[in-house]
């Protein structure tokens, strides 16, 4: 792969922690296979991808289809109930069907996903046979297909058969539809294929030729060349996904942010220089470690509504009934009508988090909590860093778990699902090893979270006392399993040179908490 491509390794990572996000299934395998083409093993647990130098487009476009087909792998997990081969007509329709049953079901939940959709359907469009270089009566399937998922064919077919397509096509959409509406599944899905296979009269077992892409693997497209495409599937798909501007599909600039930061990973473990374990800071390895655990969606989205509205200064409401409003009279009354203005956080922080044995009970809670709190700090902008620290071999480590000029991302979560809750809480040993950092850096808060008294307090106020004379602001969150105990060490905590200390007793609680910090 070129240097500027994403390593093998780093895809592996990014598909494992997005398949398992998406699917809200613990322990997906995902694996890359140059033999066959993407596809999921259901009774596996797996998810086998084509390999991105397979595929054609320049590096991004390629990164966008991975991704896309993954979502589509991750949809097919949590919705279906079987796959069937391809090989046949039978399996080939069925999950064509599954494919946009799991699409609509999928675009509710993930609702940022409609112009990737767009993107991967254009180069699906691309990758399709031309209809005369398929053969007999596969060629009605082919066209079918399509027809069915694109709304267009590539080449010329029979007008006899294309009325029964179009009669198929019909029909299966409608199906489709009720299963949605319904919440019909795999099974009550594939007791109507007999039905769209009589109205194409062809076999059930049918066998259907492998499509090639008729690209060379890492051939792009040009920007009018892919442009064509989009506005194809654009106008087709008009009735699906509404409006959709193909400009901007074929921009991508939000999964671009995306596909940059992996791309600087990249770089960054191939550089070498100065590191955090130069200065007694260890970086946690990136294993294998199943990151989707510590995600919970409903928590990070609450919060980021809330914190949209506390941005925005403002919110709407719906309801079934109200008072007519005349904005007319209104406006000229009360001008100027809206003033927006929009909260920022310039605030530039470090956050320490206790990883000590104490919290061993609670640590999936905790880290839940505290990545939520790293979800919203990255929606709102704000410039931040993430240590950890527990015991390893009977020795205080101190982790990196993000730096401040590194984006959050998925390999930041892996980082902080791995830290183990072990030992004692050597909060002085901690900030010593974390001095060099904090005296370049210079942040503008630094953020202890702990639910212990640390082992030497006295030691702890001599190093509180050093980061503040830097003009650093120390606060200490105290953690506890009630109102009582957590209200006793921050009152602990108070005694040992900070600024500033606060209460929790719900972990979820630690989000607001902290914003309200940086607010402040």
């Amino acid at each position: 792969m070129q240097s500027s491509e994403i390593k093998s390794e780093h895809l592996l990572d990014i598909a494992s922690f997005l398949v398992r996000r998406w699917s809200e299934k613990d322990g997906v395998i995902v694996e890359f296979s140059d033999k066959v083409d993407t596809r999921t093993r259901l009774a596996e647990n797996k998810v086998i991808l084509t390999p991105l130098e397979k595929m054609a487009g320049s590096s991004f476009q390629r990164y966008r289809q991975f991704r896309t087909s993954l979502w589509y792998e991750a949809m097919r997990i949590k919705f279906c109930k079987k796959i069937l081969s391809n090989d046949h007509a039978f399996g080939f329709i069925l999950n064509t069907m599954e494919t946009r049953r799991v699409e609509k079901l999928g675009r509710n939940i993930w609702k940022g996903m409609d112009e990737e959709i767009i993107f991967n359907y254009s180069y699906m469009l691309v990758s399709r046979p031309q209809l005369h270089s398929v053969y007999g009566k596969a060629r009605i399937v082919e066209a079918f297909y399509q027809y069915f998922m694109f709304g267009a064919f590539k080449g010329e077919i029979q007008s006899s058969h294309f009325e029964r397509i179009k009669k198929a096509d019909a029909l299966a959409k409608r199906i489709v539809d009720d299963a949605v509406r319904y919440e019909h599944g795999t099974e009550w899905l594939e007791k109507k294929i007999s039905e769209i296979i009589k109205i194409l009269d062809i076999d059930s077992l049918l066998t259907i030729p492998v499509s090639l892409p008729f690209m060379k693997a890492g051939m792009a497209l040009t920007e009018q060349e892919l442009l064509k495409f989009l506005k194809i599937v654009s106008r087709n798909k008009e009735g699906d996904f509404g409006r959709v501007d193909p400009g901007a599909v074929l921009n991508g600039s939000d999964i671009y942010d995306e596909y940059r930061v992996l791309l600087d990973e990249n770089q960054k473990n191939d550089n070498k220089g100065i590191l955090p374990e130069a200065v007694g800071v260890k970086v946690p390895a990136t294993r294998n470690v199943d990151e989707s655990a510590i995600y919970d969606i409903s928590l990070i989205n609450s919060l980021k509504t809330k914190f949209r509205e506390w941005a925005m200064g403002w919110k709407e409401q719906h309801g079934r009934n109200g008072d007519e409003f005349d904005e007319e009279s209104h406006i000229e009354g009360h001008e100027p009508f809206f003033t927006d203005i929009k909260k920022s956080v310039k605030t530039r922080i470090v956050i320490l988090l206790d990883h000590s044995s104490s919290i061993s009970s609670d640590a999936l809670e905790y880290k839940k909590a505290t990545l939520a709190l790293c979800e919203v700090l990255a929606f709102l902008k704000v410039k931040f860093a993430v240590y950890a620290f527990s015991t390893e071999n009977r020795s205080t480590v101190c982790w990196q778990i993000k730096p401040d000029n590194i984006k959050w991302n998925y390999l930041s979560a892996k980082k902080l699902a791995q830290i183990v809750a072990n030992g004692s809480t050597p909060l002085a040993e901690v900030y010593d090893k974390m001095f060099p950092i904090l005296q370049s850096k210079r942040p503008d808060v630094f953020l202890t979270l702990t639910d212990g008294e640390p082992s030497d307090p006295s030691a702890v106020r001599t190093m509180t006392k050093a980061l503040r004379s830097m003009g650093i602001k120390m606060v200490a969150l105290g953690l506890g399993p009630n109102p009582v105990r957590s209200t006793a060490i921050a009152g602990n905590l108070g005694r040992l040179g900070y600024e500033k200390t606060l209460a929790v007793s719900r972990l979820k609680d630690i989000p607001s908490k902290v914003i309200r910090i940086l607010d402040a």
